[in-house]
């Protein structure tokens, strides 16, 4: 496995490949997933659940519907027709990148081989001109690029060559990789300025060209990026424009309002960020800062889902945000942290990773089921108790795309930055586990401590090589008030906060030792009084961790909770439980002992009633909606229920 920065550039240069530019307008560079294990008791078992069960399960499932033999069939391996719904090629790709993430953090050559022959499969399906879409290859090889706002050929592009770039970073080799420079070039050669104006419905192939960018340092497909992301809403340059569904009623720069298609919508902004990282350009970047405050202030679910339509999977109305009837697709919680995790590496500003958090504890955990093999495509924030989880789905974007972002997880957790002339290590996201970061000529080892998200205390070693003045940046979440650091056992007060990240410069010597401590006391949120569903109502909120109430822990029914008007709490740890969780118990108006678990293990006892969003005695359900004291925010805490 490539285990250091520096051997990721020499196999690089080995490879044939040029060394990209790195992003000039870009404040942070994540240290890469490849540096970074973990040794955490939240996520080290279900990064194993996701090894040994989502992945294998996924295999399984991809085989048995047609997924798998669809390459090869197209590639002449067997004889037969298509199987499926015409995008099926991309849940193949996604799988195989999460298994790439998955080798790095445990060799396995079982999943290793099982990897290798797919990939044989797609090379073989793969077209002499690099074309490579199974559906048309074997349906009809005339109908190339004659659908391109419904078809999906551009789409499942951008998931093999996302699936490739991971592949060869996690193993050095070349075959996957090869297949995805050669549909690259053959796509490159289809479309751009000075050829066939032409964008895809789903905009997921941008982010993926960039990443082929800086894997090969090859321009042209960042060019070619920006070119997509150019032409789209560009009236004067394309025959007729898709509308708001697919983000293209208007060009990129001079959108203001997240709409249509949540999932389409988190793509594009991820790669036209990626973009303008790359390209400096001030129009993108202040259209995705008007993008991004549209999403936070006024469509964005407390559990950091999004899309509140059933019909088009879509965006609503600002503060359209129903419970029951809410979408919030767990590809667009997780298309969410895409884009907050480069906003975050853009503005080195923790209001994105707080955000990357938010949508980690809840909107996409929620997603994935205890044992690994069920999954929720939708995620409502209330039920009467018939929703439940799915092994698999016709349309199975959900489940690929869980079992790919668990195991990328540790390359969101540190970045490196430089400020004044000085380094810095950011800390963005609490894991117990150890990581090794290249800071200039030094390196740093890094190790975390920590029972987060249970308990806000970690503890961080820190291990130069040489003995180095740098800053250590850690992120203070929003929802915390009165944290607390000491170096070597002495405080460090006041806290020097800019940004969200509470900074520490000094001579780093190894040994040093840095205590955080992040108070998690149980809150009660409300919700901006112009979200009609939550008027009346408030939610409960310990750390990053958004609770609900089940009816099998109350009493056989949940939606008629209704809690006093001051609220006592309290929180404890139940090893016993649902893997191990922190529950938050109290008593209801009615003198009813109540208990509440995290959001994200919702439905896996019996069936029943589940509500995030409680009535409490003494709120309106009709307030005014005029105060000015919500200053555009979403949601606030009230004071604290214990």
């Amino acid at each position: 496995m490539i285990r250091c920065l520096l051997l990721s550039i020499v196999l690089l240069i080995l490879a044939g490949f040029a060394i990209a530019e790195a992003p000039k307008h870009r404040g942070l560079s994540a240290v890469p997933f490849t540096e970074v294990k973990f040794s955490d008791e939240f996520w080290t078992p279900r990064l194993e659940i996701n090894r040994e069960k989502s992945l294998p399960h996924n295999f399984e499932w991809c085989e048995k519907t047609g997924r798998i033999s669809n390459f090869a069939k197209a590639g002449k391996l067997m004889e037969g027709k298509f199987e499926g719904i015409l995008y099926n090629d991309s849940d193949v790709y996604k799988m195989l990148e999460g298994a790439s993430y998955s080798l790095t953090i445990h060799p396995d050559p079982k999943l290793e081989k099982a990897v290798d022959d797919v990939i044989a499969k797609i090379a073989a399906a793969q077209q002499p001109d690099g074309y490579l879409y199974t559906f048309h290859t074997l349906k009809d090889p005339s109908k190339r690029w004659t659908n391109l706002r419904n078809g999906h050929e551009l789409y499942c592009a951008g998931h093999l060559i996302e699936a490739a770039v991971a592949h060869f970073r996690a193993t050095g080799k070349r075959t996957f990789l090869d297949v995805a420079v050669k549909c690259a070039d053959c796509i490159d050669g289809v479309f751009g300025p000075t050829k066939r104006h032409g964008v895809g419905g789903h905009e997921e192939l941008k982010l993926a060209l960039v990443k082929l960018y800086q894997v090969t340092g090859q321009k042209k497909y960042l060019e070619l990026a920006k070119f997509f992301i150019d032409i789209r809403g560009e009236r004067s340059r394309r025959d007729a424009l898709y509308g708001t569904y697919y983000q293209d009623h208007l060009p990129v720069r001079e959108q203001s309002e997240i709409v249509g298609h949540a999932v389409r919508a988190m793509y594009l902004c991820a790669g036209a960020t990626d973009i303008a990282a790359h390209t400096g350009d001030q129009l993108l970047v202040d259209a995705m800062g008007r993008l991004w405050q549209d999403v936070v202030r006024r469509k964005i679910y407390i559990t950091g889902g999004i899309g509140a339509r059933h019909d088009g999977e879509a965006f609503g109305d600002a503060y359209e945000l129903p419970n029951e009837s809410a979408y919030c697709e767990t590809c667009a919680a997780i298309g969410v942290a895409f884009w907050a995790h480069r906003l975050g590496l853009m503005h080195a500003d923790a209001q994105y990773a707080d955000v990357v958090e938010q949508a980690l504890y809840n909107g996409i955990l929620s997603g994935i089921g205890i044992d690994g093999k069920h999954f929720f495509y939708v995620n409502p924030l209330a039920s009467d108790g018939k929703h439940h989880r799915q092994p698999f789905f016709k349309c199975a974007c959900c489940p690929t795309n869980a079992v790919r972002f668990i195991p990328s997880l540790p390359g969101y957790v540190y970045a490196v930055g430089k400020s004044g002339g000085t380094d810095e290590i950011y800390v963005n996201l609490f894991v117990a586990g150890e990581a090794s970061v290249q800071l200039g000529g030094n390196k740093v080892r890094l190790k975390q401590q920590t029972l987060y998200p249970w308990d806000g205390k970690t503890l961080l070693t820190v291990e130069p090589e040489k003995s180095e003045r740098f800053t250590l940046c850690l992120r203070i979440p929003a929802w915390c008030k009165g944290a607390t650091l000491a170096v070597n056992g002495k405080p460090a007060a006041p806290l020097n906060v800019e940004k969200g990240y509470a900074r520490l410069e000094r001579k780093w010597r190894p040994g040093d030792a840095v205590e955080l401590e992040l108070p998690m006391p149980i809150e009660r949120i409300e919700a901006n009084p112009r979200v009609e569903a939550n008027r009346g109502r408030v939610a409960v909120r310990r750390g990053p961790v958004v609770y609900c109430f089940e009816a099998v822990d109350n009493g056989g029914s949940a939606k008629d909770i209704v809690l006093p008007v001051d609220p006592k709490f309290t929180a404890e740890y139940r090893d016993d439980l649902l893997g191990g969780v922190t529950v938050i118990t109290g008593v209801a108006k009615d003198g009813r002992k109540i208990t509440a678990v995290p959001y994200h293990v919702w439905d896996h006892r019996e069936p029943g009633e589940m509500i995030v969003w409680v009535r409490q005695d003494g709120k309106s359900p009709n307030p005014s909606t005029d105060e000015p004291s919500w200053k555009g925010t979403l949601y606030r805490p009230l004071d604290c229920g214990g």
